[in-house]
């Protein structure tokens, strides 16, 4: 969480403001620009040296003279490009922290279908395709293909940028590097961004002028067009051919951890788009990833970065959390209420309320005593719900239970020791081991959080792993026995600009703001077009028969608020405050963050490693629970993140707001993180801030149970959002929870082909119908995998939903619960369809089976006991196709595993199992869609079965059956 008060801290920004340094020129038009030299071809692609091709222009730093670029065709698909100093004296990411693919063994130069071009002077580069010989370069760096500088400034959202030229420029403190894309292209990822555009991002012919995306990890509610809480410069460009009509995508990272402004943005009259990268540190180590679908892409980054973690099949459960539960005693309430509301509860969370003095790593001896937390588990367990396998309950104990699981929160601070008294372990074995960042003079870097003056958990040295593995370890055995871990505040956040702590009061544990639902800050917000003045603080979708919607004009687009430009210092090495001012909302980079200059071990400072705070804790907690819990997969939810961080953790979308325009956003959120390598995503269901209502919480549970991580939380002082508050609100709940339970089976398997190939569990429509360009820019529907079509309800008061069947007309999608044929209600295969309040519409594409639960339960251990159905949805040519991937849901790393093939093709349905993993659930029926006469039999494994329905309104088969999957199984009807 972060404050809602939290832009008083722009005041500070705009005092901290300076101006520029004199000695830098503040004007990338005189820089000459690079000489390419000495250019030598190797097995793997070139090597060659650059030198400044004239007089330096020192815009925002000082020239590097001397540079080196390597060119390594890694593959097939991936071309690594890197333009360093060749002093080495910039920071590079360490393979430490984010690990790369070895070196290529053998030549892909000529096998690649990625070819880079060059001009020696002024040095220029330009990467095409091979296979596409005439088509336009991917990425063309060349003066001569971008428009003509200087540019009248242009203002994206509000915010003015300057082109005053296109040079490479590769200074110390600032690096710039431009290039042409085709006008109006589509660009995807350049992420964490709620982007006013949607999920394709403005490249300047928009509505909102171009984009400007800031790297620069910040503390912030879920900012509209503003940076937050991660950073991933990564984006896919899909291209589509007119002439052909085809398309093809690509990727390009930059892999980078200094903070930056990547702009997207199309000059007046030009003929071109361009993306200028503005970068206040590091070097430009690019790669370039061919695809060319946007699936492939996006498992080529993967296959880069690292593939997600795999993911406890409890962790696809519902999850339930609320900041100001404020005893065990409420939160028992909240497992019981929903136990007897008979809405499926799988994991409680806590917030911060369970600390002692908002402290990490301890429990509020009061309201949550470890013995209570004890007893609570242990009362689940009695009640027929999963106890943890712990210290107090035997495993023979549980093995018969449902699951139950808690996840506890952990803040990125920890608290500084008030004085000798203070027993807080955590610190002084910290301080012990010299675990704690520093400030360039080697004191101890102290800034403010919750529990007031705070030390910071330092990634670079060698001894914090083994700290923190014990702290968390050590917190485990006092009673908070913990699933798994959520990590908050690690952007890093603090309240107060520098190293605050030093010489102050540290017993003064005070934070300057008031907790949110305490006196002098009520929770005053509801959703768009819901009037507490008129209707009262319920939230109630009527009030004495009277609907509480009162908008006579509704959009879910809201005004982007302008951003804060951050001044520039002086000196020949500002760490403080770099002389090019990248757009951060809060201003200065070390406002309500760690200060820019605060040091790590080894040397380095906050400046080039801020971006990958949160990351470098998601791995060392990841390494640690697996240590504290050895053999299984640990589960972490985070809010900063990084390329990588899906090998350690999941994520959700941040402080987000109880409002409509988010409930749509949170669709966008979620392809971008597929994007990134981090599919295990998902919005706070009916928003996080501000009071929901309960038409938007009824819709909303019902769109985040199609999401991968589903969980509802919200706020102190907010009115309560659990599903049960509302009749309205747990009707659509189960209905949704039970439709997400029986696709377990098919969301499982997607998560394993992800954590195995990159694969996105989730897909904008387009991945799968990438010929098809009025599907570039829908974000209002998106896929489960190939074969699951989600068209939720966005707006407010409606009782229908629009929405595109992709495919135009060649594929038939089919009503995933009532089983019929929906077809489009004109050429343009769009549909209007009927989306009373509890119904979310969900549709199954042909050629598609998918293997179900066919009794979802409680809980997701209990759902996995029971036995299975399958659902075939044939094409029209009789045919479909499916796969699940099965093993025992936890073990890490994975172990037997058995993945089960299912195809239909002249009116038989053939079983196949490859695989160690016994299945010992049966199939006990099976529901064929596309058959087009009555049968006359049906036979299994060549015996007459005659348990069987047709529907021939729905040209449905019907077989109820006892099949087991682990030996090959034919089935026919004829």
């Amino acid at each position: 969480m972060i404050l809602s008060l939290a832009i008083l801290w722009l005041a500070m920004s705009i005092i901290a403001q300076g101006l520029a340094a004199p000695n830098f020129s503040q004007n990338v038009s005189i820089c000459p620009g690079y000489t390419l030299e000495n250019v030598r071809e190797t097995n793997s692609g070139l090597t060659a040296s650059l030198s400044l091709a004239g007089p330096a222009c020192n815009a925002f730093g000082t020239d590097i003279s001397n540079l080196t670029i390597d060119v390594t065709y890694e593959s097939t698909s991936r071309l690594h490009v890197n333009i360093y100093d060749s002093a080495e004296k910039q920071f590079r990411i360490p393979e430490e922290v984010i690990s790369r693919p070895p070196s290529p063994s053998v030549s892909f130069i000529n096998s690649s279908d990625l070819a880079f071009n060059y001009d020696p002077s002024p040095f220029a580069f330009w990467i095409t395709r091979r296979s596409e010989p005439g088509a336009a370069p991917l990425f063309d760096t060349r003066i001569q293909s971008l428009p003509p500088a200087p540019v009248t400034p242009l203002t994206p959202n509000g915010t003015v940028i300057n082109l005053d030229g296109f040079p490479l420029v590769f200074e110390d403190q600032f690096l710039q590097l431009t290039s042409a894309l085709p006008f109006n292209t589509n660009i995807y990822g350049l992420g964490e961004a709620v982007a006013s555009s949607g999920f394709r991002r403005d490249v300047g012919t928009g509505p909102t002028g171009g984009t400007v995306q800031t790297m620069w990890a910040r503390n912030i509610a879920d900012p509209i067009d503003g940076n937050m809480y991660g950073s991933h410069p990564f984006y896919l460009e899909h291209r589509f051919n007119s002439t052909t009509g085809t398309s093809q995508s690509h990727g390009v990272f930059l892999m980078s951890s200094a903070g930056s402004d990547i702009l997207l943005l199309t000059p007046s009259k030009s003929n071109v788009s361009l993306i200028q990268y503005r970068i206040i540190g590091g070097i430009l180590d690019f790669y370039f990833f061919a695809g060319p679908t946007p699936q492939s892409v996006v498992e080529q980054y993967g296959a880069l970065i690292g593939l997600p973690a795999w993911v406890p099949a409890w962790g696809f459960g519902f999850h339930l959390c609320r900041w100001g539960y404020s005893d065990i005693n409420e939160t028992m309430a909240q497992v019981r209420n929903m136990r007897a509301a008979d809405i499926p509860l799988e994991v409680m969370w806590n917030d911060i309320d369970l600390y002692h003095a908002l402290r990490d790593f301890t429990s509020d001896p009061i309201n949550f005593p470890a013995e209570e937390v004890r007893s609570f588990i242990q009362e689940l367990a009695l009640n027929d719900q999963k106890c943890l396998e712990n210290h107090h309950l035997s495993k023979a104990n549980c093995s018969h239970l449902d699951f139950f699981l808690d996840i506890a929160i952990v803040d990125a601070a920890l608290p500084k020791q008030i004085n000798t008294s203070d027993l807080y372990n955590p610190y002084i074995k910290g301080a012990e081991l010299d675990v704690f960042m520093r400030n360039p003079d080697g004191s101890e870097y102290i800034g403010q959080v919750w529990p007031g003056y705070t030390v910071f958990p330092d990634w670079f040295r060698n001894t914090t792993q083994r700290w923190w593995t014990e702290a968390l370890q050590n917190w485990s055995l006092s009673g908070i026995e913990y699933s798994g871990i959520w990590l908050d505040m690690n952007e890093i956040a603090s309240f107060c600009t520098g190293s605050c702590g030093t010489g102050a009061d540290l017993s003064n544990t005070s934070v300057p703001h008031i907790f949110p639902g305490n006196p002098g800050n009520p929770v005053v917000d509801y959703p768009e077009c819901y009037d507490p003045l008129i209707w009262g603080p319920s939230g109630n979708l009527t009030i004495n028969g009277t609907l509480t919607f009162g908008c006579n004009n509704f959009t879910t687009t809201a005004p982007s608020p302008s951003l804060t430009k951050r001044g520039g210092g002086g000196g020949d090495i500002d760490v403080n405050s770099p002389p090019y001012a990248i757009h951060n909302g809060f201003g200065p980079l070390s406002n309500m963050t760690l200060a820019t200059n605060a040091t790590h071990g080894g040397g380095v400072v906050e400046l080039d490693v801020h971006n990958m705070w949160g990351m470098m804790e998601e791995k060392a907690t990841h390494l640690a629970l697996q240590q504290i819990h050895p053999g299984k997969r640990p589960f972490i939810i985070a809010r900063s993140t990084f390329p990588s961080t899906g090998k350690w953790a999941g994520h959700w979308l941040g402080d987000n707001f109880s409002r409509w325009q988010y409930l749509r956003f949170s669709i966008s959120g979620v392809l971008q993180f597929q994007m990134f390598q981090i599919p295990l995503v998902g919005a706070d269901a009916c928003g996080f801030y501000g009071n929901t209502d309960e038409e938007l919480c009824s819709r909303w549970m019902q769109l985040a149970a199609f999401t991968p991580f589903y969980r509802n939380h919200n706020e102190r002082g907010a009115i309560s959002q659990e599903p049960y508050r509302w009749d309205s609100v747990a009707n659509a709940t189960r209905t949704a929870i039970a439709t997400r339970y029986s696709l377990l089976p098919y969301w499982y398997s997607l998560f394993a082909n992800s954590s195995t190939t990159g694969t996105p569990p989730v897909r904008a429509l387009f991945f799968e119908f990438p010929d098809e360009p009025e599907l570039f820019a829908i974000d209002t529907q998106f896929l489960i995998g190939r074969d699951i079509l989600v068209t939720p309800v966005l707006t407010p008061n409606v009782s229908t939903v629009d929405g595109i069947l992709p495919g135009r007309g060649q594929v038939i999608w089919r009503d995933f619960y009532t089983h019929a044929i929906v077809s489009p209600t004109n050429d343009n295969s769009t549909v209007a369809l009927s989306a009373p309040l509890g119904h979310i519409n969900v549709h199954i594409r042909d050629g598609s089976i998918l293997l179900l639960h066919a009794q979802p339960a409680y809980t997701i251990e209990k759902t996995r006991q029971g036995p299975f159905s399958l659902l075939c949805s044939l094409a029209a040519n009789g045919q479909a196709f499916g796969s699940a991937y099965i093993d025992d849901g936890i073990s890490d790393p994975p172990g037997e595993n058995t993945t089960i093939t299912f195809s239909v093709g002249d009116n038989t349905l053939h079983i196949g199992a490859v695989g160690s993993f016994n299945v010992s659930q049966v199939v006990e029926s099976i529901t064929v869609l596309g058959v087009t006469k009555q049968p006359e039999s049906v036979s299994i494994q060549g015996e007459n079965n005659t348990s069987w329905e047709f529907l021939p309104d729905l040209q449905k088969l019907v077989m109820n059956v006892t099949v087991d999957m682990n030996a090959p199984q034919v089935i026919q009807w004829m």
